[in-house]
Formats: structure tokens, sequence, C-alpha cells
């Protein structure tokens, strides 16, 4: 939250990131992921929360990595509105995925670095344009920023750790801006509950992660593949008493369509809806 005078800006889109980071695109949220399986694939994904209040937050997203050999490239481009704000974020990443053994076990380890950009739109603002805070905000320079994160993934288990933001987590702002992602975790496990073309794969998943200014927030659910894992469903549920639901199709496993749904936070379930999260996908 950033405020001075007549200005008030609230971002709250860390507290329900983008639902395709817990499935769909790893990579979101975790470089160690860019690339680990071999070609190259396009993920996209757009979200807007409080479709009924003006200014509401809206995220865009786009992500491109390739994986060859034991490596892995990847470009991830995030800009995000709510308010006043605006923020461009643009890194590039490398990866590296060491095998551990024969039965598909790998080591993943990644880092991204790029800019950050943050700024007020003036000509959104409903008060004192020459507020010196708001000249303070948009003087800052275009910053150098980055990610950290390292993986470990084998036929059933995988395991993540990520630190995302690493400009914030390591120096302290002069104005102090919440709701930024500081740290990423998760366990999930893969069950085969039957077999064969038409079979059923489940994939339960608990997670736990910190946003700056806010309690750390953990996530648990599942999501569900069928008809040769083209179709999926998903569940999840955040201890900001808000829940997450999606479907879509992934055909030939190469062209991804799907929708999410999050319910509002309990705080705010009163005032405003949910928001709703489209992601597509092309992989060659």
């Amino acid at each position: 939250m950033i405020s001075s005078g007549w200005v008030i800006s609230t971002v709250k889109a860390q507290l329900n990131p983008l639902a395709a980071q817990y499935y769909s695109n790893r990579y979101l949220i975790n470089p160690a992921f860019a690339g680990a399986k071999q070609g190259f694939k396009i993920n996209g994904a757009y979200r807007k929360l409080w479709s009924n209040i003006h200014g509401s937050p809206v995220t865009q997203s786009l992500t491109g990595d390739y994986g060859f050999n034991k490596v892995g490239l990847g470009l991830n481009v995030n800009n995000e509105s709510a308010g006043l704000e605006r923020k461009t974020r643009v890194v590039g990443t490398y990866a590296y995925h060491l095998p551990l053994s024969s039965d598909g076990q790998q080591l993943h380890l990644g880092v991204s670095v790029g800019f950050m950009n943050q700024r007020l739109e003036n000509g959104d603002i409903y008060g004192d344009i020459n507020d010196p805070q708001i000249g303070l905000y948009n003087d800052r320079k275009t910053y150098l920023d980055g990610d950290f994160g390292v993986a470990y993934t084998s036929n059933s288990l995988t395991l993540e750790a990520a630190i995302p933001n690493l400009k914030s987590f390591f120096k302290k702002d002069v104005i102090k801006v919440a709701d930024v992602a500081t740290f990423y975790t998760a366990a999930s496990y893969q069950i085969k509950l039957s077999e064969g073309p038409e079979g059923i794969d489940l994939e339960p998943k608990v997670a736990y992660r910190g946003v700056k200014g806010f309690d750390n927030i953990w996530d648990a659910g599942a999501q569900a593949w069928i008809a040769n894992k083209q179709v999926f469903l998903m569940g999840m549920y955040h201890s900001t008493e808000s829940a997450t639901f999606g479907l879509g199709m992934d055909y030939k496993r190469k062209y991804l369509i799907g929708g999410m749904y999050t319910t509002q936070t309990s705080a705010l379930t009163g005032y405003t809806n949910g928001s709703f999260e489209l992601n597509l996908r092309v992989g060659f």
C-alpha cells in the first residue's frame, strides 16, 4: 500500500497471485522451471480483480522458455495496474537441470535478472498532483531486479523453493510498498488413480509463501487430469479464506486454454466479487 495525502493506491495481487503458477506455468514464480522440459513454450495470462470497482487491479503476463540438453532459457514479462500504480517487470532467466538418477530425478537451479519500473499515473490522481510524495515515488529510477529458485523433481514428487523480487528482499525501500512476494515454497505428489487413455491422474499440493506487509499464507489443493492428461480440473484453498477453482484443456499437450476463478478474501467478501484469470499456452 502507498499512501500520501490525497493519494491511496492498494495492490492485492500477491495475496492471490496468478493461479497458473501452481500447475500450468510454475516458471511464473520459480526461475528453476525455465526450460525444465525440452522444447519451446509460450504462456500468456490475463487476470482482472474486483470487476465492479473502478481502478481495480489488472495483471498481464507473458513468458517464453526453451529447454535443450541440461539448460533452460526464459523471458518473463509482467505488467500490473492497480488504482494509480503501474508496474512493469521484465527478466531473463538461465536455468540448469541436473539429472540425479536414471529414473527421472532432477535438481533444477534458476536465476532471473532484469528490470522493474514503478510509477503513479498522474492523470488518474484526484487531489494535489504536486504532492512531494508523488514526485518522490515517480522519481525513482528503473532498477535492477531478479529472482532465484531451486526445485527437485521425480516421476511423482516435486519440491519447490524460490526467492522472487530479490531487490526488495535485500534492500529496504524509502517508500514502503506492501504486497510484494518475499518467498515461495511448495510440495506436490502425482498419483495415478487409474491407467489407460481414460485414466485419471491427481496431484495434491501444499504451498507456503510470504507477502511483504501481511501474514504468511499457505495454500492447499489439487489438480486432476483426465482424457490422457488433456483435460484438467483444479481447486486450491488459501489461508486468506479464499479459494481458486479452474478447468481447462491441454490439447495434444501442446495447446492449453484454461480459466480460473478466485473468490474474494474474507475481509472483502461483502464489498466486491472475486477475480477471473485466463491462461493460454502453445508448445513447440
